[in-house]
């Protein structure tokens, strides 16, 4: 299912993959619903092509994911109540404490959460693959920030609103 969940850099939210073209997709908005062309030269990366930097290596976004979700208990997260850098760490260190804190920024941290809320309000609760194991390896680190893209895609620094 993150296959098909897209983060574009420079708009806010997250997109559903409706159609692909020869140049472009075209995704559809979770926050307006509304259809728009993306095209190749922009920045576009799938949630489940991204991964978050550990201690000892990587781990899919999908496991941070379900694991916030077993924190909240399915419930979305309160995040302007973590509006500052400590309580962002803090909170992420009690869902996930292997994090590597010197490569997985607070602005990194702020984008999963308002990723994970979006996902929660559309229904989307499950986000582990079917062929997804635990711990693998991904190919390529983008080093750009805690966050890898392993489909080759550019960095996603966007913040979100």
């Amino acid at each position: 299912m993150l296959k098909e969940i897209l983060s574009v850099s420079g708009k806010p939210g997250l997109y559903k993959l409706v159609s692909k073209g020869k140049n472009m997709f075209i995704v559809e908005s979770f926050l307006d619903r509304k259809r728009i062309p993306v095209y190749m030269r922009d920045k576009v990366v799938a949630l489940g092509d991204i991964s978050v930097y550990t201690k000892d290596g990587e781990v899919p976004l999908s496991t941070i994911l379900t694991l916030i979700k077993e924190k909240e208990n399915g419930l979305p997260v309160d995040v302007p109540a973590l509006n500052n850098t400590d309580l962002l760490r803090e909170y992420f260190r009690t869902a996930f404490p292997d994090f590597d804190e010197s490569r997985v920024y607070p602005s990194d941290i702020k984008k999963m959460l308002m990723w994970y809320n979006i996902l929660i309000k559309e229904g989307i609760t499950e986000f582990q693959m079917e062929n997804e194991e635990e711990g693998t390896e991904n190919e390529e680190k983008s080093g750009k920030d805690g966050m890898n893209e392993t489909n080759g895609a550019s960095g996603n620094d966007e913040e979100l609103n």
